[in-house]
């Protein structure tokens, strides 16, 4: 199976009760052939509009400290745990992210093939690695997932926006730090890939805005 077929499996998923209160799925965005997969929790409010993973205020967030460790959103992959938006941008639970994850990013990540996966959050942590994982403890840890790949944990952007001061700078500097260990573990298992293109690409140009099946 092709990547685009499953996103057009994706497409039609009704499979959990989140379904019923989201636009629709929101499935991945980025490089197929990209060594490193980015992976959150699930989609929010903007997420669940535009049908783009990570491209409200997070995601700008993120694009930041991609842009910093010499990567751009179109040469990575980033997609999420949970595909469909959780009502009132609730955290999506374990059972949640256990189905979905199983259904859904498990057969992307064996599509893909990344060499490097980094888990934005805690959601993505338990799910990669496991439920006695911390992110405050484990993240910049490097460890193997169920599939045998390698990964590492860092904060979730949407963390670091709720955070002020010298708190909020010192957990940027370690995601800046997570990031560019990825980034060179993956560049050493993958040479000749280009992480980073000249410009940042315009997630919201790219993408239109969802409107509800009932309007």
């Amino acid at each position: 199976m092709e990547l685009q077929d499953l996103e057009q499996e994706l497409a039609g998923c009704s499979a959990c009760p989140l379904r019923k209160d989201a636009i629709g799925p929101v499935g991945w965005y980025g490089n197929p052939q990209s060594p490193i997969v980015f992976v959150g929790e699930g989609p929010g409010g903007v997420e669940d509009d535009y049908g783009c993973p990570l491209i409200g205020p997070s995601g700008q967030l993120l694009d930041k400290a991609l842009w910093a460790t010499k990567m751009t959103r179109d040469r990575v992959l980033t997609t999420n745990i949970i595909k469909c938006r959780p009502k009132n941008n609730r955290t999506p639970d374990a059972a949640e992210a256990s189905f979905c994850g199983k259904l859904w990013l498990s057969r992307e990540l064996a599509i893909i093939k990344p060499k490097v996966v980094v888990a934005l959050g805690s959601v993505a942590l338990h799910y990669l690695g496991n439920n006695d994982m911390r992110i405050t403890r484990d993240r910049g840890m490097w460890f193997k997932t169920e599939q045998g790949i390698d990964c590492i944990a860092t904060y979730h952007p949407a963390y670091l926006l709720r955070l002020y001061g010298r708190e909020q700078v010192a957990a940027k500097w370690d995601v800046f730090h997570d990031l560019e260990a990825a980034r060179e573990r993956a560049a050493l298992l993958a040479p000749d890939y280009v992480f980073m293109s000249e410009e940042k690409p315009d997630l919201f140009k790219l993408f239109q805005k969802r409107v509800h099946d009932y309007l």
